[in-house]
């Protein structure tokens, strides 16, 4: 699968920069060319003679190299690569990345590239968890930055917990997943995923129970099969999968917007739970209380599957719907299939006594143009798995 890829692989300045050595050596033997990069730091824990050797390249090191500067150097070596990938990504290249610095050369190449990046991040428990690493995190991942781990365990300075570098071999899986190896592999996506909120006045909403878990499970999956999925939720109480491209949403007009942005794609999974109606005389200030209640009005909200499944042009070649239904579940979703336009419907029943709404596990009915499909209960994620690989078998 990495044959005749080349990888640009900025080393940053951490004690796991050792399982770099080993990465190299796999990435070498998958059949691909490695160009590596190494910051100040790096050079501390690994020597560039060890990875210039095991790559079989000079190592990059220094921004104003008068040799390569007479040709952009940083410029050439940040377009030439099939994909860029930063191990270990300490919180310090982290920040520097999410701030658009280009202060030597690794983060220079990363400002200068269009070329998919992959990062490993590796670093202390605590400056991993800090509000301010989270912010950066959030921040490449809605620029598309894809990363692979940290891991959870002992830490070389004594403490545990997430913040170890991803294995060699899992960051070899994730690149390959990067390049495109997968079923999907190039092909456009659309999901969406979680609540809509519809305000009644600044403070107040209405809203539904919905986590989001599934439709971010699903985008996962899609990812993971090589899709390049656009990623549309509500406000759902799951963060969303890194590797996609992410449009936050508050209401079901906002979200029918963004659909509309998104297309054409290849195939439209609809596993938000988008409000039915909205308030039709939602107030500017705070509604108070001794009034006898407020007096309001609602209107239809758009139908998002039926507006795309119907479309005369652009039409998705696959369009999947869910119906959450709390009785004649079946009954019910054929019916919801028939009257939207979709080619397949996903349903599940959400009464309470099920757990499912906001849970983590999922037992959902496939009904698709030649009949119904029963899956057992399982964790959404398997759900999810499940899903992609039947839309892989349908639309590649």
């Amino acid at each position: 699968m990495l044959d005749g890829k080349r990888i640009l692989l900025i080393i940053g300045g951490g004690i796991a920069a050792y399982k770099t050595l080993e990465l190299i050596r796999r990435l070498r033997e998958g059949g691909a060319a490695v160009t590596p990069v190494m910051t100040r730091a790096a050079a501390e824990f690994v020597t560039p003679l060890s990875v210039a050797a095991l790559a079989g390249e000079q190592v990059h090191r220094e921004l104003f190299d008068l040799t390569q500067e007479a040709e952009m150097g940083h410029i050439a070596l940040s377009r030439v690569a099939d994909l860029v990938v930063v191990a270990p990504a300490t919180a310090d290249l982290m920040a520097r990345m999410a701030q658009g610095r280009a202060d030597d050369l690794a983060s220079t190449l990363l400002l200068a590239t269009d070329t998919r990046v992959l990062m490993a991040p590796a670093m202390n428990v605590r400056m991993w968890q800090h509000p301010a690493t989270q912010r950066n995190l959030a921040t490449l991942t809605c620029d598309g930055v894809l990363a692979v781990g940290p891991n959870e365990g002992d830490m070389a300075c004594g403490e545990y917990g997430p913040g170890r570098m991803a294995e060699p071999m899992e960051i070899l899986a994730a690149i390959e997943t990067a390049l495109g190896a997968g079923p999907l592999a190039g092909r456009r996506v659309l999901v969406t995923s979680g609540p809509t909120h519809e305000p009644i006045d600044p403070v107040r909403y209405i809203a539904n129970r919905s986590s989001g878990a599934q439709g971010t499970a699903i985008a996962a999956a899609l990812r993971d099969l090589g899709a390049r999925v656009t990623f549309v939720t509500g406000p759902a109480t799951v963060p969303p999968p890194p590797g996609v491209e992410l449009v936050r949403v508050e209401t079901a007009r906002e979200m029918m917007a963004a659909v509309e942005a998104a297309l054409p794609v290849e195939a439209a999974i609809f596993a938000a739970a988008v409000a039915d109606w909205r308030v039709e005389n939602a107030s500017g200030s705070k509604m108070k209380k001794g009034t006898g209640g407020p007096a309001l009005s609602f209107a239809e909200n758009p139908d998002i599957l039926a507006t795309v499944a119907r479309r005369a042009e652009g039409r998705p070649r696959l369009v999947v719907g869910f119906a959450a239904e709390t009785d004649e579940v079946l009954a019910h979703a054929t019916a919801k299939r028939a009257r939207k336009g979709c080619d397949w419907i996903v349903a599940n029943d959400v009464s309470p006594a099920t757990g499912i709404m906001g849970g983590t596990e999922n037992a959902v009915h496939l009904i698709t143009e030649t009949g119904v499909e029963d899956w057992p209960r399982m964790d959404k994620a398997a759900v999810a798995e499940r899903l992609a690989a039947r839309i892989a078998e349908r639309i590649a």
